[in-house]
């Protein structure tokens, strides 16, 4: 038995040759629109038969590095002429992203925790939902990109999902080395499978997602690793003839090995760090304090790594309450 359609519209005709531009209407009744909608702004571009590849930013609202990349590279698809389709929503949490929020205004929802969403349920679920059923079906490639948000600074990578097939890993592979991002991280979310990537592998399209900064500020390195990355990833799927970006210096593969490599706050405080960014680190070593604010004479508590590795996301804000990440580590891998 078919499953319904998404209640989300599209006004953009997917299948109608050259570049097209539109919204996704969400419906959203509420106090002060009883037939409103909430319209996401959306691209298409088609061109000759080739591949299609969905390009998404605002996953997160407070992460500014994609969406700029693909609102300028929506400058330039009017006059590109590509193999296959482009579709290219540059802020897919539409809510959040004008708030600068993380979560929706909304409905409180991370968008990149609902998946697969639900066709019935907040706006939220029903913006996962469509993703899920309508979008992913019509992609060959998906890229989602990311940033650490207020809450977090990231150094600029890849987040690399391999697939088990080895004709389809060794492709996978070809677009992350075209990506050229400085690294490539293959990370370790401890199980949490909610996530758009999650749905992506479930419908068993090559994924590529990526952090490129953090803050809620714009990373100008960050935003022209994503620039370049993308017109390469692009040139190397067959989308676009030429890079039209200079060539990368490559890529270095790390590895998140499970939770400890992740540094949690174990209690309340304000945590006084003893690391930075991009740092070498090894288990055992002090990462930083973390003093009382309710009794800050007290001797503060020492927090130390567990393991081995290089610091590479850390936290934004010194108050911490338990269970908060406050860095996240990874280590040199090879292509497994």
């Amino acid at each position: 038995m078919a499953q319904p359609r998404s209640l989300i519209q599209c006004t953009i005709d997917f299948d109608a040759q050259g570049f097209r531009t539109g919204t996704l209407r969400v419906p959203y009744s509420h106090d002060r629109s009883a037939y409103g909608h909430i319209p996401i702004p959306i691209a298409v571009l088609n061109g000759s038969p080739g591949p299609t590849v969905l390009l998404t930013g605002g996953n997160h609202g407070d992460e500014f590095e994609g969406p700029l990349a693909l609102m300028k590279l929506l400058q330039d698809l009017p006059s590109l002429s590509i193999r296959g389709r482009l579709i290219v929503i540059p802020a897919l949490n539409f809510p959040a992203f004008l708030k600068g929020a993380r979560t929706s205004p909304i409905d409180g929802c991370n968008l990149n925790r609902i998946f697969p969403g639900k066709r019935n349920g907040s706006v939220s679920e029903m913006i996962a939902h469509y993703v899920d059923s309508e979008l992913f079906p019509l992609a060959d490639i998906v890229v989602d990109l990311h940033a650490g948000g207020a809450s977090f600074n990231h150094m600029p990578m890849v987040l690399a999902a391999l697939p088990e097939d080895p004709r389809r890993h060794d492709e996978y592979i070809r677009l992350i080395d075209a990506f050229g991002a400085p690294h490539t991280m293959l990370m370790d979310l401890l199980g949490e499978d909610r996530t758009y990537g999650a749905a992506v592998e479930r419908h068993g399209k090559l994924f590529v997602c990526g952090e490129f900064g953090g803050f809620g500020t714009c990373n100008v390195d960050g935003l022209r690793i994503v620039e370049h990355g993308l017109a390469r990833l692009l040139h190397a799927a067959g989308v676009t003839e030429e890079a039209s970006a200079p060539d990368s210096g490559g890529t270095r593969l790390i590895r998140v090995d499970g939770a400890r490599h992740y540094l949690f706050a174990p209690e309340h405080g304000v945590f006084e760090p003893m690391f930075k960014l991009g740092d070498k680190v090894e288990a055992g070593q002090p990462a930083g304090q973390l003093f009382d604010p309710y009794a800050p004479w007290q001797t503060p508590r020492l927090l130390r790594f567990e393991s081995d590795g290089m610091v590479v996301c850390v936290r934004s804000f010194t108050g911490v309450e338990p269970g908060d990440c406050i860095a996240l580590l990874a280590r040199d891998a090879g292509w497994a």
